[in-house]
């Protein structure tokens, strides 16, 4: 099969000028509306949109994911601080069997989702794991899950997160996400930028070569949270207009991987998947009380820690909203941490002789009619 014939340059550019400005507009309509993190879902829709309207969506240029995933990284280990790890050491037990529970829940949801006809149980429990989406569809394709099923429910429960979570904070806490106030300047301007370079490059290298999973996100993130906790980077922030761009970057490469092809193939399986994401969400909020009830911290600090995706929305919401954003990012990033390093472990344990698949399903990653 003849590969189809790439786009006139001038037509790429243009169409990249479209979504770039589509996303500025979408962005700022969101954020008018007090949504969490809206240059990330900003360009999560317009790619959604461009790759059902159009019968070529546009491709972003190679290592454009891997270089906003940095960004985001290093943005999040510098608001790494001693007294994150103070919040979260103080209450580190019930904080872990939350995180195990969680675990155990993903696990739970997801191994009903592989009893589906269309769906085996390796996809099945990568596919509603709660935590890592991005790094989760890329292990699943070397793990050997149906990575399209992956794609598809994974940024599923993360739009669903989203899209719900200015709902519950506004009826049930009685708050409205909103833009968080401008970081003080704790360097010249150049002092952002370079952070995000050094951490950037040196932290993914490093990722890599420690076999780090997702390690264009975690390796500048830990990086950057070394740096920050040794005073190295003492009150450098990202500028707002990089992070803007990387979250919507992000954005773009998620919704851009929505086509027609990959939703029509896991249609099947999206009304069973939406009422167990449902079932995720639900429960998880049932976590967030008993780790209030355990931790005498307020709900609303438990209910962000153990919201199940959508990281860099929930922090953005928690900033905004006047919550404890470190305990909120610590218990988050402990739970990517968990769930990711658990995905190999747990495919390799689905694969074994213990957990056959049934009889007419495909095999795992094959291409699907």
């Amino acid at each position: 099969m003849q590969r189809a014939p790439r786009a006139p340059l001038a037509r790429t550019l243009g169409h990249a000028l479209v979504l770039a400005a589509a996303t500025a507009a979408a962005s700022a309509g969101l954020a008018a509306l007090g949504l969490p993190s809206p240059a990330l879902f900003a360009g999560l829709l317009v790619g959604l949109l461009d790759a059902l309207a159009l019968p070529r969506a546009l491709e972003l240029p190679r290592g454009t994911g891997t270089a906003a995933q940095a960004a985001v990284g290093v943005t999040i280990g510098t608001l790494v601080q001693l007294s994150t790890l103070a919040a979260l050491g103080e209450h580190w037990l019930p904080v872990l069997l939350v995180t195990l529970g969680t675990l155990v829940l993903s696990l739970g949801t997801g191994a009903l989702l592989g009893r589906h006809r269309d769906v085996d149980p390796v996809t099945g429990a990568f596919a509603l794991v709660a935590g890592g989406a991005g790094g989760l569809v890329v292990m699943a394709r070397q793990l050997g899950a149906d990575e399209r099923v992956v794609a598809v429910v994974q940024y599923l429960r993360v739009l669903v997160v989203v899209l719900s979570l200015p709902v519950v904070l506004h009826l049930v806490f009685g708050v409205r996400a909103q833009e968080a106030a401008p970081a003080a300047d704790g360097g010249p301007p150049w002092a952002g930028p370079l952070l995000v370079a050094v951490c950037g490059a040196a932290g993914a290298w490093l990722g890599r070569r420690a076999h780090l999973p997702a390690a264009p996100l975690l390796g500048p993130m830990l990086l950057a949270a070394v740096l920050s906790l040794g005073g190295l980077a003492d009150g450098v922030r990202v500028p707002g207009a990089l992070e803007a761009v990387a979250y919507a970057l992000i954005g773009l490469q998620v919704g851009l991987r929505f086509t027609p092809a990959s939703l029509a193939s896991a249609a099947r399986v999206l009304p069973a998947a939406l009422a167990l994401i449902a079932v995720g969400v639900a429960g998880s909020a049932g976590l967030a009380a008993l780790l209030s009830a355990a931790t005498g911290l307020p709900l609303l600090d438990t209910y962000l820690a153990t919201t199940p995706g959508g990281l860099y929305a929930v922090l953005a919401a928690a900033v905004g909203s006047g919550a404890d954003a470190t305990f909120v990012l610590s218990v988050q990033v402990l739970r990517l941490l968990v769930m990711l390093l658990a995905a190999p472990v747990l495919a390799r344990a689905l694969a074994s002789g213990r957990f056959r698949r049934r009889r007419g399903s495909p095999p795992p990653g094959s291409p699907r009619r």
